[in-house]
C-alpha cells in the first residue's frame, strides 16, 4: 500500500490537501499524521504551510514534527507546498526567522516600485486569512491574473502598481524536465496566494519560475525532494495531475 503521510504540524490546509490527494490517487492510504511514528512509517510525505514563517516554525517545533520532516527529506519521497517549500530553506526575511536549512538559500518578500501593498497588516504576514478565504477563488479561469491597483507616481501620471500578496492564477515555466511535470504543459497556469518566495543559493534547484513583477522560483527539486510555492490543491485538474505524479513517484 502506498501510504502518504500530510504532516499537521498546526499551520496549513491539510483537510483540503487530503482531499485533493485522495482524488488524484483513490487507491492510496492518504493519511493527516500529527506523530513522528506515523511519518517514519509513511511511504511518502507532504509538507504543506500557510500563515507567517516565525508562527510555522515556532508551531513546527512544538508539534514536535521537525526531526520527522527532516528524516523524511532525505529518505523518501517528500513534497513541500506553498510555505511548506520556502521552510526547507535557510532563512526567511518574514520576521528574520530560521528555516529547517535543507536547501541553502533565502526567502524574500516581493518588494520594489513595481509593488503595492494592500495594507499593513498583510504586508508582514503569508496573508493567511487571504489563504483560508480564497479557496473559493479557485474556481476561476485560470487566465485570471492577480489585480494591479493604479497609484499615482508623479503628478499628471499614473502607474499601474501590483498587489502584495500575489493571489491568483499565474503561469510557471518548466526550467528543467521532472518526473512531477508528466503530462503538465509547460506554461500551465496553478494558482497563488504569498507574499514572499524562495530564492535558491544553487540555480540548479530551480524546476519552475513564475513572473510576478520579477521572475521567481516557484518550484525547487532535488534527489527526493519536489516543493512548489503554488497550491496544487487549489489549481484544478492540472493540481491534481502534480499529485498524481508525487503518488508515482519513484526517486
Amino acid at each position: 500500500m502506498n501510504t502518504i503521510a500530510i504532516v499537521d504540524y498546526g499551520m496549513g490546509n491539510f483537510h483540503s490537501v487530503a482531499r485533493a490527494l485522495r482524488a488524484a490517487a483513490p487507491d492510496a492510504d492518504v493519511r493527516i499524521c500529527r506523530d513522528a511514528a506515523s511519518i517514519d512509517q509513511a511511504s511518502r510525505v507532504v509538507f504543506p504551510g500557510q500563515g507567517a514563517m516565525p508562527d510555522c516554525m515556532r508551531t513546527l517545533d512544538a508539534s514536535g514534527l521537525r526531526d520527522a520532516v527532516v528524516r523524511a527529506a532525505r529518505s523518501k519521497p517528500l513534497l513541500g507546498v506553498c510555505v511548506g517549500e520556502q521552510m526547507l530553506f535557510d532563512h526567511s526575511e518574514e520576521g528574520n526567522a530560521a528555516c529547517l536549512g535543507l536547501f541553502a538559500g533565502k526567502v524574500k518578500r516581493f518588494a520594489g516600485p513595481q509593488y503595492a501593498v494592500l495594507s499593513d497588516e498583510l504586508a508582514g504576514t503569508q496573508a493567511s486569512a487571504g489563504q483560508a478565504r480564497d479557496t473559493a477563488r479557485t474556481a476561476d479561469s485560470p487566465a485570471m491574473r492577480s489585480p494591479a491597483i493604479v497609484s499615482p507616481a508623479t503628478p499628471g501620471h499614473a502607474q499601474e502598481l501590483l498587489k502584495v500578496p500575489h493571489m491568483g492564477w499565474n503561469r510557471v515555466q518548466q526550467t528543467q524536465q521532472h518526473p512531477l511535470w508528466k503530462g503538465i504543459p509547460d506554461r500551465t497556469h496553478f494558482y497563488f496566494v504569498h507574499s514572499y518566495y524562495a530564492e535558491p543559493a544553487d540555480s540548479a534547484l530551480t524546476v519552475g519560475v513564475s513572473h510576478y513583477g520579477l521572475d521567481f522560483t516557484c518550484a525547487v527539486a532535488k534527489a527526493n525532494i519536489f516543493a512548489v510555492q503554488f497550491h496544487p490543491e487549489k489549481s484544478a485538474g492540472t493540481g491534481l495531475q502534480l499529485y498524481r505524479n508525487f503518488v508515482d513517484w519513484n526517486p
